[in-house]
């Protein structure tokens, strides 16, 4: 598979380069019958096509995905579904001056030293740009999910922090602005912060959250398939993610097991949920939140030491269009994943359910 599939009983492979002809993925052991949204689909790469804002790389991508096949009268069949999206405006010219040259903290140098040979143009496939694929097929896994609700939000830009729980906010605002933070106040904080960031020809990193309810309890593998470790994987596999933290995360550290442990009420149910709503790897009935956390974007407007292909220090000059913060069209990457691992642990919950009853 080569690192280029994702997921088990519901599997994404995708395929494509930042400048080739498209991009694209075949999405495998999707249910038959669903009956599919195709306009939730393109809405949610709607939420991630660049050129959206001014806070975003203004390359300009419709990002119409053209489905091929596992689809029939707007029914799943049961059969790979495969997908494609056009790139249309991709500017090869931009990054010619590094065909020869290694940019500091990107994949050029290791893509090269692996394979021999590297796309440079826009990164290839290294490229932000594949993620196009997961909100695909993230997309369509929400609709495996219906019950199930899927929530991301940015809660913090460079050294900004919405220091507010979840259960605080009003998640229905998150989409109201261009940084999706659904606190106002905050998010436009956060805006002018990363429009300084850009003016100086810089970048920052951030933090997207996520909130998920409706997992019922039960969801999960044992031992090296729990669900928060499928998670963490998923979220480490998006383009400038450097962390991940599930529940109290590493705050929890700081607690005493006494403090720290999901004790239960005389109902039955939890009077706190530190565990993120997972333990021992399986969803446990509670929200589950987790965060995760982004670089900043590796490509900016100054100059910077990179290497040559003949191992000389070289100046390489920032060129092209890129997003000063990955974080706001990274909240429906960050639901996408999400969406896929559920997807995929629901399919492995019904194929345990069969076996218990055989």
């Amino acid at each position: 598979m080569a690192g280029n599939t994702f997921g088990k009983h519901l599997s994404l492979t995708t395929f494509g380069e930042s400048h080739g002809g498209a991009i694209g993925g075949i999405l495998d052991g999707c249910p038959a019958g669903i009956v599919l949204d195709l306009d939730a689909i393109q809405h949610q790469l709607d939420r991630r096509k660049p050129g959206q804002s001014r806070l975003t790389t203004q390359r300009k991508e419709s990002d119409r995905v053209v489905f091929h096949s596992g689809i029939f009268e707007g029914k799943t069949l049961g059969t790979p579904i495969g997908f494609s999206i056009p790139n249309q405006d991709a500017r090869s010219k931009d990054y010619s001056h590094i065909k020869k040259q290694f940019r500091p903290s990107h994949a050029d140098h290791t893509y090269q030293a692996k394979y021999g040979i590297r796309d440079y143009r826009g990164g290839g496939r290294a490229s932000a740009r594949e993620t196009a694929c997961r909100v695909v097929a993230g997309a369509i896994a929400r609709q495996i999910l219906p019950a199930v609700h899927i929530q991301a939000y940015v809660s913090a830009v460079g050294s900004l922090a919405l220091d507010v729980p979840y259960q605080e906010l009003n998640l229905s605002q998150t989409e109201n602005n261009t940084v999706r933070c659904p606190d106002p106040a905050m998010a436009e904080t956060f805006i002018q912060e990363i429009e300084n960031a850009r003016k100086a020809g810089d970048s920052l990193g951030g933090v997207v959250s996520c909130v998920i309810q409706g997992v019922p309890i039960g969801w999960g593998e044992p031992v090296f398939d729990r669900l928060h470790a499928d998670l963490g994987k998923a979220m480490l596999s998006i383009n400038a993610v450097k962390g991940f933290e599930y529940g109290s995360g590493f705050a929890g550290t700081r607690l005493h097991g006494s403090e720290h442990n999901d004790t239960y009420g005389a109902d039955g149910r939890l009077l706190s949920n530190h565990s993120g709503g997972i333990q021992g790897g399986i969803s446990n009935g509670a929200d589950i939140y987790f965060r995760v956390a982004f670089k900043p974007t590796a490509t900016i407007m100054l100059d910077q030491q990179g290497l040559s292909e003949e191992g000389d220090v070289v100046t390489v000059k920032g060129k092209g269009r890129h997003d000063p913060c990955v974080v706001p069209r990274a909240v429906p990457i960050v639901e996408a994943m999400a969406a896929l691992v559920l997807a995929d642990h629901m399919l492995a919950a019904r194929l345990n359910s069969i076996n218990n009853k055989k």
